[in-house]
């Protein structure tokens, strides 16, 4: 018998968990902390944790301290990885798991994350509270330039009424007639000519394909009922080279936004969105945490920046 077959039916067993071969998946292409496995995996640190020393114990990962954490590596034999291959491409998470870490490593590399970083820092000066996005998006409007502009989700148009003061043309959608007509007449008030609104819904928005120079999702996608829908519909009404803008909220864990809020999603991980942008066909992703509130239950802002292919 060979001396190899039981160690080698012991890690088949092992990797028959598909957390644990998501994990060893990973650590094949790329050395990655624990705090990277989460943000991919969108899984607590413990259980993680959990699985990566059931790895090592079998010789399956390896790691190495790196300043105060560990990264690890995949340690495992060419003949168990190819069987671990096979058995990979049966679980569906792994295709979002690689999207996931690609997006991870533009992170670690792409130098231009410094200007969402002082862009946050700006933000943050002008911080209102529970009204984050809106000092967000007061900074964008001042760094970007563009011709015709969405919001998607608009409600009464706080942003819309920003925005149109420097585009030539802002379509506000939202699906609350209440909203429509407030917005209007607002828009009336303040003579904002180039403000149009529409009623409708974010998933399937009232605007012609190639139309928009910028489309801008703004605490809108946790309300939506298909989140990635929403996503497709903004690249499908962007002009080629056109850019999306998110602003929603970091992943939480405050279940009464569900009630309070008609909150749909508890928000999205850098993660989460940056693979939901990435499948919708957008490229040139950054995301980046804005804010963070002070004051329970500490939401976080959440800004994604994708752009449709020229």
């Amino acid at each position: 018998m060979n001396p190899r077959m039981p160690s080698m039916l012991k890690s088949l067993k092992l990797l028959s968990d598909p957390t644990r071969l998501r994990i060893l998946m990973l650590v094949e292409h790329e050395a990655l902390f624990v705090a990277e496995l989460q943000e991919i995996l969108g899984m607590g640190q413990s259980r993680i944790s959990t699985q990566l020393s059931l790895l090592k114990t079998e010789g399956l990962v390896s790691d190495e301290r790196s300043g105060k954490n560990n990264i690890y590596t995949c340690a495992a034999d060419s003949d168990l990885m190819e069987v671990a291959r096979l058995a990979a491409a049966e679980v569906p998470e792994v295709a979002e798991d690689e999207i996931a870490l690609r997006h991870l490593l533009r992170k670690r590399k792409d130098s231009s994350r410094a200007y969402f970083d002082e862009l946050a820092g700006r933000f943050g000066k002008d911080y209102v509270p529970g009204r984050s996005w809106k000092a967000l998006a007061e900074a964008l409007i001042k760094v970007l330039n563009y011709k015709v502009v969405a919001d998607l989700g608009a409600g009464e148009g706080t942003l819309a009424q920003l925005l149109a003061q420097r585009a030539e043309k802002v379509i506000a959608v939202d699906l609350s007639p209440k909203m429509v007509e407030f917005g209007q007449n607002l828009a009336v008030q303040n003579g904002l000519s180039n403000l149009e609104y529409r009623i409708g819904d974010i998933e399937t928005p009232p605007i012609d394909n190639s139309s928009l120079d910028l489309a801008v999702l703004s605490q809108a996608l946790h309300h939506a009922e298909h989140p990635q829908r929403a996503l497709d519909a903004a690249f499908r009404i962007l002009k080629p080279g056109g850019r999306l803008i998110v602003l929603d909220l970091l992943l939480h864990t405050f279940e009464e936004a569900r009630e309070m809020y008609a909150d749909r999603w508890l928000g999205f991980s850098e993660s989460d969105l940056a693979t939901m942008m990435e499948k919708s066909g957008f490229v040139q992703i950054e995301t980046v945490v804005a804010d963070r509130e002070s004051e329970a239950p500490k939401f976080q802002t959440l800004l994604g920046i994708g752009t449709r292919p020229a």
